[in-house]
C-alpha cells in the first residue's frame, strides 16, 4: 500500500475571513490563493497518524503569503492582526502532528525564503528561520563546526521549523534536547500585533518559542550553539536478541569516552521494511544504527565485543543520490514502513533513567506482537535514557488510548502524537506558564496557530472564528 495519503480535490469555500482586504494591504507581497496549491501546503505528515488523517484531513489555509524579508513578515503580521485573521507559520512541513496545519483557515505564511546565515564563528551560528539545517550544517563544517543535533529529516528541515516544533534527534545522545539549557542561544521573533515589534530572546527566553507550535511569536532568526564536525562512521550491528542489541547501545551511550551522535536499537521485524539497507539487516535480527566518531571507532567495537555482528560499517554521507543512514532512524523508522504498509502507527516514549533496561523489557514482553521495539538513546536532565518510537499494529482509536494508559501506569512518559494540541501532546495538561503568558504579549488577539494551544483563551470579541 502506497504511503501516500488520498488526496481527493474538494471545492473550494468561501473565507470567512476579508481575505479581499488582507490582499488589498499587502498587495506588494507574493500571495497565493489558488486553492490546490493552498490545500497542499497546509498539510504536514500528519497521516502517520490513523486518528489525525481523519481529523485533518479538510483543514485547509485560505491563502498563502510568502514573505522575502523579516521587513515582510512585519506588514503580513500588522494586516492580520488589523483584521482579525489567523495565522499559521509554515517551513519545510516535515512535522508528524498538524504543528503547521491550520486548524481555523486564515494565512498560511511560508518562511522558506527566509534563508542565509548572518554570521558563524566557533561554536555558534546565527541563520534565518527559513534556513536548511543540511545547508547550516555545510556552511558551519567548513570551520569545523556542526549543529549539536537535528531530526532525522535534517536534509529538508529548516531551522525555525526544528525549533518551533521539534524536540530533538540525532545528536541528542550527547547533547540532550533542545529544551536543556544552552541548546538554544537566542531567537528573534515577531508579534502580530497592529504594530508588531520585533522581540530578540535569549538563553532561558529563548525556550519560550521552542516547541510551541509557532504559538508565541513567528520566528525569523535564531542563533545556535555548534558541535565540533567528527568524521562520522555510521554502522549496524546486527543480534539475536532485541534486548541484548539494548543493552549494547545502553552501554555504549554511558560511555563518555566514546563520541556518538546517534545510538539506535531497532527490533526485528521493522529492519524487513528498510529498502536498499535490507541487505545489511538479516533476517530475523535485532539491529543496533550508530553514528559514531572515526576516533572512537576502536572503543565502540570493544564494547559491542562478541555479542553483535558487524553488518555495515562506511563514513556518514548526506550528499545528492545517497540515503543518510540517520533517515532509518527515530521517526523515519516509521516511515521506512509505511512506505509499504498503511494499516501501522507508532508512539513517542520517554522511559525512566532509574529503571530503565528492566522498564523497556516491561513494555516488550506487554506488547509482544502489538507494539514494536525501537528506542533512541539520549539524554535528559543530565541523565542517559531512552526514547522511543515503537511501530504500533494500529485498530482502533480505543485500543490506542488503552495502550498509552498502560504505558503511563507503568511509569513511561508517552507525548502523544495522535493530537493536534501542544499540551495534549506533552507530558504537560497545560501549556508552560512562561510561554502561556508570553503567547499573551506576542499575541492578544490568539491568532497564531489558533487551537494548538488549547490553555489559551483569547477574550470573545478576538477570537478567531
Amino acid at each position: 500500500m502506497s504511503a501516500v495519503p488520498e488526496r481527493r480535490p474538494r471545492p473550494a469555500q468561501p473565507s470567512r475571513y476579508d481575505i479581499a482586504a488582507l490582499k488589498a494591504q499587502i498587495s506588494d507581497i507574493q500571495l497565493i490563493d489558488e486553492p490546490q496549491v493552498v490545500r497542499k501546503r497546509s498539510r504536514d505528515f500528519f497521516w502517520y497518524s490513523p486518528v489525525l488523517n481523519v481529523e485533518l484531513a479538510d483543514k485547509s489555509a485560505d491563502i498563502i503569503a510568502v514573505p522575502r524579508d523579516e521587513s515582510e513578515v512585519v506588514r503580513i503580521a500588522a494586516a492580520c492582526a488589523k483584521l482579525r485573521i489567523p495565522l499559521t507559520v509554515r517551513a519545510a512541513g516535515t512535522g508528524n502532528y498538524g504543528q503547521a496545519v491550520p486548524l481555523q483557515g486564515g494565512v498560511l505564511l511560508d518562511i522558506n525564503a527566509l534563508t542565509g546565515i548572518a554570521w558563524q564563528k566557533p561554536g555558534i551560528v546565527r541563520a534565518a528561520a527559513g534556513s536548511r539545517l543540511l545547508d547550516i550544517d555545510m556552511a558551519t563544517r567548513t570551520e569545523g563546526f556542526e549543529l549539536r543535533m537535528h531530526p532525522s529529516t535534517k536534509r529538508s528541515a529548516t531551522l525555525g521549523g526544528f525549533v518551533a516544533g521539534g524536540s530533538g534527534g540525532v545528536g541528542s545522545v550527547t547533547y540532550g534536547g533542545l529544551r536543556e539549557p544552552g541548546n538554544i542561544l537566542a531567537a528573534r521573533i515577531v508579534t502580530v500585533e497592529e504594530e508588531p515589534r520585533v522581540l530578540e530572546l535569549r538563553d532561558d527566553a529563548a525556550q519560550k518559542v521552542n516547541r510551541a507550535y509557532g504559538t508565541t511569536g513567528i520566528i525569523t532568526a535564531l542563533e545556535m550553539p555548534l558541535a565540533p564536525a567528527w568524521p562520522w562512521i555510521d554502522v549496524i550491528v546486527a543480534f539475536d536478541d532485541y534486548m541484548d542489541a539494548f543493552r549494547a547501545g545502553h552501554e555504549v551511550a554511558l560511555a563518555d569516552g566514546v563520541v556518538k551522535k546517534l545510538v539506535t536499537p531497532i527490533s526485528w521485524p521493522i529492519p524487513g521494511y528498510f529498502g536498499a539497507l535490507k541487505q545489511h539487516c538479516p533476517e530475523g535480527k535485532s539491529i543496533l544504527i550508530c553514528m559514531i566518531a572515526e576516533a572512537s571507532l576502536g572503543p565502540f567495537k570493544a564494547i559491542i565485543g562478541e555479542r553483535g555482528a558487524m553488518t555495515y560499517e562506511a563514513p556518514s554521507e548526506e550528499g545528492p543520490g545517497t540515503v543518510p543512514l540517520y533517515e532509518y532512524t527515530w521517526n523515519h523508522t516509521t516511515l521506512q514502513w509505511l512506505k509499504s504498509d498503511r494499516s501501522i502507527t507508532y508512539l513517542q516514549c520517554l522511559f525512566p533513567h532509574d529503571r530503565l533496561v528492566e522498564s523497556a523489557q516491561e513494555m516488550i514482553s506487554a506488547f509482544p506482537d502489538e507494539v514494536l521495539a525501537h528506542h533512541e538513546f539520549i539524554r535528559f536532565g543530565g541523565r542517559v535514557t531512552a526514547s522511543a518510537l515503537p511501530i504500533l499494529r494500529y485498530t482502533t482509536r480505543e485500543r490506542l488510548d488503552e495502550v498509552i494508559a498502560l504505558h503511563e501506569e507503568a511509569g513511561v512518559m508517552i507525548a502523544n502524537p495522535h493530537v493536534v494540541s501542544l499540551e495534549a501532546g506533552s507530558r504537560h495538561k497545560r501549556a508552560d506558564a512562561d510561554q502561556l503568558g508570553f503567547k499573551r504579549e506576542v499575541d492578544p488577539h490568539g491568532l497564531l496557530n489558533p487551537g494548538k494551544m488549547a490553555s489559551f483563551a483569547p477574550s470573545g470579541q478576538d477570537q478567531a472564528k
